[in-house]
């Protein structure tokens, strides 16, 4: 019988992703769980496989369509023996933007639905490929302006290399100029997910002054053992340091869900990761019970997953809390969004030295900023006061987390 393929849900909050490319064609044979599509979610791209064997027999969502929603039909496999003409596909004339039909008719002896009704939205948009899009980008230039020369019009790289703006009837090539850059599926949850924590969720912030020089007299030190599995940077100390505060004060280690808390046992951390296009969280489970050389390690394989856009599901689901470290860009000071469920988030700027007082006396100590972005309606400020000095006595007394390296 005919084997429809979904759109498949590939995260809890997946409603629609893109549909990349196929790598296999009509006609094709295809093998259970051989890969024969990539799909863009919201936090990365992910390949679907196959789970019956059999003929590709008809694609019906094209590679580069966008929005494709969630169990939305996508293709037709043919098992061994049924014929591929059976498939037809009568497509509505298209509108945009209004609601278009396409139905397919699967042959009479189908233990599936003898006709099955596709609706999608049509807006205008363009066509191009991954490689069009980041070069087009690169040069400032508008895809909407641009002629595609590839297979039903397809904008290819060459396109973006032989485009001149001189060449498009009333181009602006004034200073006004501008370009609209499409949102990608990340950046769209990034908005929606942030807008509503920030309308919803009541942020109150606690700030405090960590003095890292013994931190960063340690740090130096275990880099420099000869047997050192990996480098240890600041970062790697600071997940350290927020997973065991989160232990000795668990009132900060929960979720919020309306009517009641989540109070979590271990620490779950996330950290937050900027890619292109937008920023995933990646979580290091368990966060307390590791050595710093294993949060070094686990940390820079997340992050380059990330970066690589091949980062599973469930390596950046769950979490109670998380780090966002801007210290590397030079960022003294700032005040993070709460990312929902979760209750708190710490903000870290860059060390640098300033100028401190020492038993009455003016010296000169390498600092950091953290800021406590809390949700007042999981917790109150006592709480995170006794948590940042928690995590402040951590940072400052660095020998207390070398249980084992």
């Amino acid at each position: 019988m005919p084997i429809q393929i979904l759109m498949p849900a590939l995260s809890p909050t997946m409603t629609e992703g893109n549909l990349v490319k196929w790598l296999k064609n009509e006609g094709d044979k295809v093998k259970a769980g051989e890969t024969i599509a990539e799909i863009e979610t919201d936090k990365a791209t992910m390949e679907v496989e196959a789970v019956d064997e059999g003929i590709l027999g008809k694609i019906v969502v094209p590679a580069g369509t966008d929005g494709v929603q969630v169990n939305q039909l996508i293709a037709v496999i043919l098992e061994a023996g049924e014929d591929a003409s059976a498939i037809n596909i009568a497509a509505v004339p298209q509108a945009a933007p209004k609601a278009v039909e396409s139905s397919i008719t699967l042959p009479s002896n189908s233990s599936v639905k003898s006709e099955i009704v596709v609706k999608s939205v049509q807006t205008e948009r363009v066509f191009a490929s991954p490689l069009a899009k980041r070069l087009a980008t690169e040069k400032g230039v508008n895809l909407y302006n641009v002629q595609g020369s590839g297979p039903h019009g397809r904008i290819v790289k060459s396109d973006i290399e032989n485009f001149s703006s001189a060449s498009v009837p009333g181009a602006n090539t004034h200073a006004s100029a501008f370009e609209d850059i499409k949102l990608n599926g990340m950046r769209k949850t990034i908005a929606k997910r942030l807008t509503e924590a920030k309308q919803t969720i009541p942020h109150f912030y606690l700030t405090v002054d960590c003095e890292l020089d013994d931190l960063l007299s340690l740090r130096t030190k275990i880099n420099a053992m000869p047997n050192s599995k990996t480098k240890l940077s600041v970062n790697d100390f600071f997940v350290k340091a927020v997973a065991l505060a989160l232990i000795d004060e668990p009132n900060a280690n929960v979720t919020f869900h309306g009517d009641y808390v989540r109070r979590y046992v271990q620490a779950d951390v996330c950290v937050a990761v900027a890619i292109e296009g937008g920023l995933v969280t990646p979580v290091v489970k368990a966060a307390n019970l590791k050595s710093l050389t294993q949060i070094s390690l686990e940390v820079k394989d997340l992050a380059q997953k990330a970066k690589a856009g091949k980062l599973a599901p469930e390596a950046y689901q769950g979490g109670s809390f998380t780090i966002s470290n801007l210290g590397m860009f030079g960022i003294k000071h700032f005040d993070a969004i709460i990312n929902p469920p979760q209750a708190c988030i710490l903000a870290i700027g860059a060390g640098e030295p300033r100028a401190v007082v020492k038993s009455g006396k003016i010296e000169v100590a390498n600092m950091v900023t953290c800021t406590l972005s809390i949700d007042h309606r999981a917790l109150d400020g006592a709480v995170g006061s006794a948590f940042l000095k928690a995590l402040k006595g951590y940072i400052e007394n660095p020998f207390s987390m070398l249980d084992y390296i």
